[in-house]
């Protein structure tokens, strides 16, 4: 026979069994203020109400043992791993072909849409980017610009659209590469 443990497993009442006596006890522990509260002896056969177990019929412990585990779905199974079921085993059809270049095709496209250089972005007007402006700030094809805009002009300053010229000058530095 085999002794208990020297810190042994507690029940939710806190009693545990004494390694010396062999006993149920609810051992020693030392309250906030520093004394400690002695050992107390459990009567054989007894049980603390915190200890009582719900009752559950057969029928339902029965069911209990059976149950899935949360979340689980009835019929499903996760596919498999193996490396046969990889792809590649199935010949791939005309229309899937087709749709495996046009996906192909599209990643191209948004791959050549990102500017790699932007420099050259702003040094030169894009031809997308629409009407084009005279040094006036006058649209070529629309006229002259509304004042109500958030554009500025030297004759028509916008003090919450017009950034500071210091803190301009000093990003600007900042931005230089030499």
């Amino acid at each position: 026979m085999s002794l208990p443990p020297i810190n042994p497993d507690k029940t939710a009442a806190g009693i545990a069994i004494d390694p010396q006596t062999l006993e149920r006890v609810i051992p020693e522990s030392r309250r906030p203020d520093g004394t400690i509260r002695k050992q107390i002896k459990i009567r054989p056969g007894f049980t603390p109400q915190e200890d009582v177990r719900r009752f559950r019929g057969t029928k339902q412990a029965q069911q209990d043992a059976n149950a899935l585990p949360k979340g689980h779905i009835i019929g499903w199974a996760p596919p498999p791993t193996s490396p046969a079921s990889g792809s590649g085993t199935k010949p791939m059809s005309k229309s899937a072909k087709k749709n495996a270049k046009r996906r192909e095709n599209k990643k191209e496209e948004k791959k050549e849409a990102v500017s790699e250089n932007w420099e050259d972005d702003d040094e030169s007007p894009s031809p997308a980017a629409g009407v084009a402006q005279d040094s006036a700030g006058v649209d070529q094809k629309k006229g002259p610009r509304s004042s109500s805009g958030s554009g500025h002009t030297s004759e028509n300053p916008n003090w919450a659209a017009a950034p500071d010229e210091a803190a301009l000058t000093a990003k600007l530095e900042k931005l230089d590469v030499k």
